[in-house]
Parts: C-alpha cells; structure tokens; sequence
C-alpha cells in the first residue's frame, strides 16, 4: 500500500523558516512527479510547487516563489520543501503528492495519484 507521510510542520513567526519532508513507501519514487498543495481554513486547496521525477525541472506557485524551494532525495525517496521568509498567508495544512505524466507542465493537479495526510503549518504575526 502506497503511504506518503509528511512531517516538519509546526508554529513559527513571520519571517521564520520550516522544512517540510514526504516520504514514500510501496512506490517507485523516481517514476512520479511530486508535489506539494496546501488548504488554508475556508479556502480551496491549492498547488504550491512540483518537482520532476530526476529534480531537474520545478514549478512554484507565484505566491512562493523566491521563498520556497522544493527538492527530492531518489535514493531516500524523500520530498522535501524549504520554506523560508514566512507569512501569515502561509498558515495551512501541506499535503505531499505523487503523479505520473510525461512532463512537469502535463500533470493536472487533480491528477495526482496518491496523497499524504497533511502537516500542519502556522505563521503567526
């Protein structure tokens, strides 16, 4: 059974700095794009960033751009997301996903296959 587990949440101020880690299990790791959404209380879910399956290619969320950096560790089959210069917008659960399409720029966010189940993230003023 496919389990991505996040962790690396919790309570920083504004300004602060998280890193964010999913790992995978019972998946081949490499084979998938992997990103990273996140759902504010009352808001719809949105995708923040995504990685290609070798780490090469990226997307951020202009609302993170400049501010978080996304990264993948194959041999650890790890996702991790550096999160830094944080806000109080910033305040979310940060789900982790797997998908599968031939290109960065080809995978729907409502595609992803397999999802963790959340960390919580909150930036306090």
């Amino acid at each position: 059974q496919v389990q991505l587990v996040e962790s690396g949440g919790g309570l920083v101020q504004a300004g602060g700095s998280l890193r964010l880690s999913c790992t995978a299990s019972a998946l081949r790791f490499d084979a998938y794009i992997m990103g990273w959404f996140r759902q504010a209380p009352g808001k719809e879910r949105e995708e923040v960033s995504r990685i290609s399956t070798r780490g090469v290619g990226t997307y951020y969320a202009d609302s993170v751009k400049g501010r978080f950096t996304i990264s993948r560790d194959n041999a650890k089959n790890t996702l991790y997301l550096q999160m830094n210069s944080l806000k109080p917008e910033d305040t979310a659960i940060y789900y982790c996903a797997a998908g599968k399409a031939w290109s960065l720029s080809a995978l729907p966010p409502s595609q992803y296959l397999n999802w963790g189940q959340g960390t919580q993230v909150t930036v306090s003023p």
